[in-house]
């Protein structure tokens, strides 16, 4: 049985990022821009969305290949009825297998204490800005900062730790709440994680000219609080962290437009329908549900992810990068999660 399996670049699948379900009851314009997401926009029936048990017979199957890490998104995962079930399940199954979740923190209160009692892990929570004007215009919903806040309480009182902060950051919209964000979390423990604002999917208008270079970012905060780099940790690890000199915490950069990171993906996605793909900037899903509802062996399985990896060639960041944008349209982020 296939072990440590390796794309064309040489790089291991160790990480598997699972989108539960496409909705979310957020419409974040960089996400899902509710001129696009609107009230008549068709999501995916419940039948059309992989179950439970369906998730974690695939990853049962591709485990030996050497996964290591499973983050469950969306959508916003929380917005998935009983989603506890199937942390209990990879669990149950997979007792070494880091299972973590990424999630706007709306329902978090109320779902900590059971996420925490079926296995979860740690918690990435997502929140733009301090400021409630900013942020409401942002999400789109008038969600407010506070209970975001209250998230990330739930988070701590239920042991979902590490917790990080993801914080995407768009010019003219939410540059000014940089230093106060970085201010408010270096007092708190959490990791603040500065995202490029990306060109995922086709719907944003993302345009060049709306990024902050991480580089600026961490300028910024440099003149008033001093950095020093910190390994990466694994060395896939997206983010690059650098801690406080005086010790108080750390931020992360992530940085895909400016300094991308294509070299050292491992990462495959499992879209809500069943699409398997082989990079955030993908045009094109892979049928894994068919196989599964047709009553495929894990060996089928294996030999379907095994040949699709090995045959991997993704590097869109670095194209991108080197070669100016690629006019194909790419997947939504809301369908195949970050």
């Amino acid at each position: 049985m296939p072990t440590n399996l390796l794309d064309t670049f040489q790089r291991p699948l160790t990480d598997l990022r699972i989108s539960v379900t496409d909705r979310c009851n957020f419409r974040c314009q960089y996400c899902m821009p509710k001129d696009i997401f609107g009230a008549d926009h068709s999501f995916l029936v419940h039948d059309e969305l992989l179950t439970f048990e369906e998730i974690t017979r695939f990853v049962n199957g591709i485990a030996p290949l050497g996964l290591r890490k499973v983050r469950l998104t969306g959508g916003e995962p929380l917005v998935r009825k009983d989603l506890e079930e199937l942390i209990g399940l990879l669990r149950s199954a997979h007792p070494e297998l880091e299972i973590a979740l990424t999630t706007n923190g709306s329902l978090l209160p109320q779902k900590a204490k059971k996420l925490k009692e079926a296995g979860l892990d740690r918690v990435t929570i997502s929140l733009d800005s301090l400021d409630d004007g900013i942020f409401k215009a942002m999400n789109d919903v008038r969600f407010p900062v506070a209970k975001v806040l209250d998230a990330i309480t739930a988070a701590e009182e239920n042991d979902l730790r590490p917790i990080k902060i993801n914080m995407v950051v768009k010019r003219g919209v939410n540059g000014e709440s940089i230093l106060p964000m970085a201010e408010y979390f270096r007092e708190r423990g959490h990791t603040l994680r500065f995202i490029e604002y990306m060109d995922v999917g086709s719907t944003n208008g993302w345009n060049m000219a709306d990024v902050v270079p991480a580089r600026e970012i961490l300028d910024m905060i440099f003149g008033i609080y001093p950095l020093e780099p910190v390994k990466a940790d694994p060395p896939s690890e997206v983010a690059k962290r650098w801690k406080y000199r005086d010790g108080r915490g750390e931020i992360g950069l992530i940085a895909s437009v400016t300094d991308p990171f294509c070299g050292d993906c491992t990462r495959l996605r499992l879209s809500a329908a069943g699409e398997l793909f082989t990079c955030l900037f993908s045009n094109q899903g892979h049928d894994i549900k068919s196989l599964i509802r047709g009553n495929a062996s894990d060996q089928d399985l294996i030999d379907f992810v095994a040949s699709l990896w090995g045959g991997r060639d993704d590097n869109y960041s670095q194209t991108r990068s080197q070669n100016g944008l690629s006019g194909t349209d790419k997947v939504e982020m809301s369908y195949i999660g970050g």
